[in-house]
C-alpha cells in the first residue's frame, strides 16, 4: 500500500503544481447548466494524474470525474479521481479547490490522498495507519454539542438544502459553503470543524476525505446512519467528528423529507 500512497501523492502533487501554474490562464465551459463548470485544466490535470496512475497500475479500474471510468473493470481496485474538486472556485481564482485521489480495494477504502496546492496542505490516510497533514497526524475534535459545533455543506443554486442551511446556521456556530467537499471533509478530520452534510454528491469528490476522517477518529454514514454505497452514481453524506453525528442526523431529519434528484 505505500507505493499506491506515493503514486496518489506523485500524481496529486504533478496536478497540483500545473493547477498552480494555469490558476490566470484557464479557458471556463460548462457541464449541462450554467453554473456547472469545467476549465481545460481540470482535463489537463486529470490527464496527468490517469498517465501516473496507469503507468504504475496498469491493471487497475478508475473512475475519474471528467473522462468517466477506463482500465480494467472486472479488477476488485478501483481509483477515485477528481483533478479539481471547487471547480467553480478556481474558475474564479478563489483559493479554496483540491485534488482528490482514493483507491478501493473489493469495496473498501484504503488510501487516500487530498491536496490543497494553495497552501500546500497535503492530507493523507492509508486504512489502520491514521490520519496525516503533511507530516503530523490529525484527529477530530473533541467537541460534542451541536450547538458548540462549526459545520460546512455545499449545495448548488436550485438545491432544496437551503432550508437545512438556514435550520443549521441558526442553532450552531455557523455553517460554511466552501465549494470543495474534499477539503470540508479534511477539515473535520484535523479538528477545523466539527460537521458536514451534501446532497447528491459523487464518489471521486468524497472518497479519499472519508477514509482521512474516519482514520482521524471520525464518522461518515447517509442521513439515515447508514454506510455510503460508494457505488451509487450519486448519494447523500454526512460526516462528523463522531461525537455530535446523531445530533446533527436528527436535526437533517427534523426538516423536510431529503429528495435526491
Amino acid at each position: 500500500m505505500d507505493r499506491a500512497k506515493e503514486t496518489a501523492i506523485k500524481a496529486a502533487r504533478s496536478a497540483g503544481q500545473l493547477i498552480l501554474q494555469k490558476m490566470g490562464d484557464k479557458k471556463i465551459d460548462h457541464k449541462g447548466t450554467f453554473n456547472n463548470l469545467v476549465t481545460d485544466v481540470d482535463k489537463a490535470a486529470e490527464a496527468i494524474i490517469l498517465e501516473i496512475l496507469k503507468k504504475e497500475f496498469p491493471g487497475d479500474e478508475i473512475l475519474a470525474e471528467e473522462s468517466g471510468a477506463s482500465g480494467n473493470k472486472g479488477t476488485n481496485r478501483r481509483w477515485l479521481v477528481d483533478p479539481i474538486d471547487g471547480t467553480t472556485n478556481f474558475a474564479h481564482s478563489y483559493p479554496f479547490f483540491c485534488v482528490s485521489i482514493a483507491l478501493e480495494e473489493a469495496g473498501e477504502l484504503q488510501m487516500g490522498v487530498v491536496l490543497n496546492p494553495v497552501a500546500d496542505e497535503l492530507f493523507w490516510a492509508q486504512a489502520g495507519g491514521g490520519a496525516w497533514l503533511n507530516d503530523k497526524q490529525i484527529k477530530v475534535s473533541k467537541i460534542n454539542k451541536l450547538d458548540m459545533s462549526l459545520l460546512s455543506t455545499g449545495f448548488s443554486s436550485n438545491s432544496s438544502n437551503m432550508e437545512r442551511f438556514n435550520h443549521l446556521t441558526n442553532i450552531t456556530h455557523g455553517v460554511r459553503r466552501d465549494g470543495s467537499a474534499a477539503l470540508d471533509l479534511c477539515f473535520i478530520a484535523c479538528g477545523r470543524t466539527e460537521g458536514y452534510w451534501e446532497l447528491r454528491i459523487a464518489a471521486w469528490d468524497v472518497g479519499a476525505g472519508i477514509l482521512i476522517i474516519q482514520e482521524a477518529g471520525g464518522q461518515v454514514t447517509d442521513m439515515d446512519g447508514n454506510r455510503l454505497n460508494l457505488t451509487a452514481g450519486r448519494f447523500n453524506i454526512v460526516a462528523s467528528n463522531g461525537l455530535i453525528h446523531k445530533q446533527l442526523i436528527t436535526s437533517l431529519a427534523d426538516l423536510q423529507p431529503t429528495r435526491t434528484n
